[in-house]
């Protein structure tokens, strides 16, 4: 070992080294090369291979998105005309069941206001015959006849007390018939509602009916398989992901309210050394609580058809979904009442450690305030944990929408992180194969020189052969 370190240390030994490195990768160059142009290209076809690969399961994965998005829009969209079609159903039986009674009545009403309204506008009767003969027989001149003139007068006060009384019995007539029509006035008025309120069920039904036709044509598009009824899907998805988000992440800060409310008072139940593992057994016993109020949310929220997680619930009988459904609302109140219970059992230990520590410090007035204000804490805490286990129970509304919508955007991640594994491994590919040729070059880089005396030697080679072809030529000449 000495002598081998003191060759090497040699500077015209280490010389000598490196020239029969070169002279060994020289002899060697053929080889080498192939061998590196091998591997490399190995490499490349490798990850070119591992690329088409990863884009083929890439278009699988996108058609089996695909076909789970349209299965989902024709789903929830088959729900929707469902609803739509019930809700025209409700409306029909609701406001358009009496619309023949009602009209046949308001036909009756208007052909009554008619006749009436009519009759009040009739012109006065046109006098009788005999009124002309009797007014010329009172305009006889009397020619000084004292009694023929008494007659005549007499003739003509009977006849302007005739005509009096006919007119003002005509006007009596006119006078009640437009009582009457003023009477008929508010049951005009309420023909005129019903119109206007049949006019507004109608326009809610032409409007429904407009909604329902916007539904069946991206139902039609749906069962297509429309590119722009799969945008709108993935916009949908993605959007109701990012809301049901939202709402999930406030219901967990309600449950985790929820949890520090009642975590203190279980702890004197359970008792508050016990563990189980890392976890004390108060904060687990809590946390089950909670856990049973939600499960008992979402079967209430099954059972009422609200949501379509478990579809066995769904399925059940009438009559067994509705004894299941006031099941699970008798056990989430009880839970409730279990909860305000031990809030107010946490406020009577709080209490208990102010004038714990009050005593101790020697401090008075502790109990005068807590005995005058703070029943308006206790009361608070009472009504949160009653009312927070039926606050939980509308988050299977929004757990259903973010497990839906999940499956989706979990789809098209996968397919976006195959798409771009596939792009590395091509790009991957390209730089292997450039590296092959880089090597090949820094390797000739290394053994130039020889290179460079073989390039020499058959440039000279060359002109001899030259030279010797020209000679006899010369001597011909």
């Amino acid at each position: 070992m000495p002598q081998l370190s003191a060759l090497t240390s040699s500077p015209l030994m280490i010389g000598a080294i490196v020239i029969l490195a070169i002279i060994a990768l020289y002899l060697t160059r053929g080889p080498a090369h192939g061998a590196i142009k091998s591997l490399t290209r190995v490499i490349h076809s490798a990850l070119r291979l591992a690329a088409a690969s990863l884009y083929h399961a890439e278009e699988k994965l996108a058609a089996r998105n695909r076909e789970v998005l349209l299965a989902a829009g024709r789903e929830a969209t088959e729900q929707k005309i469902e609803r739509e079609f019930d809700r025209m159903d409700n409306s029909v039986q609701r406001d358009l069941a009496e619309c023949p009674t009602l009209q046949r009545r308001m036909n009756e009403q208007i052909a009554r206001i008619e006749e009436d309204h009519q009759r009040s506008t009739d012109v006065p009767p046109s006098p009788p015959g005999w009124t002309n003969a009797v007014e010329a027989v009172a305009n006889i001149p009397s020619k000084g006849d004292p009694m023929v003139a008494n007659i005549l007068d007499k003739i003509h006060e009977s006849l302007v007390e005739a005509q009096n009384k006919a007119r003002d019995s005509y006007r009596a007539v006119s006078k009640e018939r437009h009582e009457n029509l003023k009477k008929m006035r508010p049951n005009w008025r309420t023909l005129q509602h019903s119109v206007d309120e049949m006019d507004k069920n109608v326009r809610s039904l032409l409007q429904r009916a407009k909604t329902i036709d916007r539904y069946i044509e991206e139902y039609e598009e749906i069962q297509k398989g429309s590119d722009r009824a799969v945008r709108n899907l993935h916009s949908s998805s993605l959007t109701n992901f990012f809301v049901s988000g939202l709402f999930c992440a406030i219901a967990i800060g309600g449950a985790f309210i929820n949890f520090h409310l009642i975590a203190r008072p279980m702890s004197e139940m359970v008792g508050g050394s016990n563990a189980i593992g890392a976890f004390r057994i108060a904060d687990v016993a809590a946390m089950v609580i909670i856990l049973v109020e939600i499960s008992m949310g979402l079967f209430l929220m099954e059972s009422l058809r609200f949501t379509r997680l478990f579809p066995v619930i769904g399925a059940l009988p009438d009559k067994m979904r509705v004894r299941m459904l006031w099941s699970a609302f008798s056990l989430l109140l009880c839970l409730a009442t279990i909860e305000a219970g031990l809030a107010f059992m946490r406020e009577i230990l709080m209490h208990d450690e102010l004038a714990t520590s009050a005593a101790l410090r020697g401090q008075s007035g502790t109990e005068v305030f807590a005995s005058d204000f703070l029943w308006i804490t206790t009361v608070a805490q009472m009504g949160m944990g009653f009312i927070l286990p039926f606050a939980l129970t509308f988050v299977a509304i929004p757990l259903e929408s973010f497990v839906a919508a999940t499956r989706t955007v979990l789809g098209l991640m996968l397919q976006g992180f195959l798409k771009a594994l596939a792009v590395v491994l091509r790009v991957l590919g390209s730089v292997f194969f450039h590296i092959g040729n880089v090597l090949v070059e820094l390797y000739d880089l290394v053994v130039s020189p020889l290179l460079w005396l073989e390039r020499m030697i058959k440039a000279n080679s060359g002109s001899t052969r030259k030279g010797a072809k020209s000679a006899p030529a010369r001597e011909v000449f």
